[in-house]
């Protein structure tokens, strides 16, 4: 397994400091935040996709993922990055999720990457039942996940909470009539912790469906705040030992975007706990 860290920490970074430093620390790969300031796709011109592949090069990075959740470009009164999502009641405007997650798709496909992130559905609007937001998100990702077959990329579905689908078991509900071999899984393990999930038990029951990881710490409480891994309560000893026993070997992404102030910090302090656990020779037989 590698390690990456998420440049969405890094939004008062340019690209190339960004990962310039996140190499310098040690991480293997970053993942991209299809986004500003880094790579919104709409209207990304040839040159700065050029900038960002020869930026990867120098640094010795690879890609983890496309973060394609993510829309602060733009900043919706109600929420900065859920909105628009893929559930909205105005067609129009739940036009703009769906064409930037085709743009994130191609762009992913050109710089080399394997998958991009996205969001589970966004929160169910006012008016509308859950059985309905359900059946328009499925309709939603049916062209989408042909579109990311036929660039040869994957579409990672990435449950949160307050939204769509919360649960990692909710995903199933929508993945299974999708019923695409390029829908995944982005397991967050924060996310899951937040819904009182049994993480080891999660990650065994859905590792042929997971492709890519999230990590950040979170509190006792259980609110959806991402911390430094080791300065909340989650045991990422038994999380990785879980995530070893199912043979995973891709992208553990350490995606910690409130900490814009410190990234650097943040960063090392993430690493400096998690490496050794990955490293540390299995206990199980």
């Amino acid at each position: 397994m590698r390690f990456a860290f998420s440049t969405n920490a890094f939004m008062r970074h340019s690209f190339d400091q960004a990962a310039a430093t996140i190499s310098s620390l040690g991480y293997e790969g970053l993942e991209l935040m299809a986004d500003v300031p880094h790579a919104w796709p709409a209207g990304l011109l040839a040159e700065t996709k050029a900038a960002i592949r020869a930026s990867m090069d120098n640094h010795q990075l690879a890609f983890s993922n496309v973060n394609a959740f993510m829309m602060n470009a733009i900043s919706d009164h109600r929420q900065k990055y859920w909105y628009p999502s893929f559930i909205e009641p105005d067609s129009n405007y739940r036009q703009v999720r769906i064409d930037h997650t085709r743009r994130a798709l191609t762009l992913c496909a050109e710089l080399g990457a394997p998958h991009i992130t996205t969001e589970p559905g966004g929160p169910i609007a006012p008016g509308q039942t859950r059985q309905q937001a359900i059946d328009l998100f499925v309709e939603v990702l049916k062209p989408l996940a042909d579109h990311a077959f036929n660039e040869g990329v994957l579409l990672l579905i990435e449950p949160e909470p307050e939204l769509l689908l919360e649960t990692t078991d909710q995903y199933l509900e929508v993945a299974e009539r999708v019923n695409a071999p390029s829908i995944g899984l982005n397991f967050d393990v924060g996310h899951a912790y937040c819904m009182s999930e049994d993480i080891s038990k999660q990650i065994a029951k859905l590792a042929p469906h997971i492709k890519h990881y999230h990590f950040e710490d979170i509190a006792d409480t259980r609110v959806h705040h991402h911390m430094v891994p080791g300065t909340g309560v989650i045991n990422f000893a038994e999380v990785i030992e879980a995530i070893k026993a199912t043979g995973y070997d891709g992208w553990l992404t350490v995606e910690l975007y409130p900490f814009i102030d410190d990234p650097i910090s943040a960063a090392r302090e993430a690493l400096a706990l998690l490496r050794p656990l990955v490293d540390k020779p299995s206990a199980r037989i």
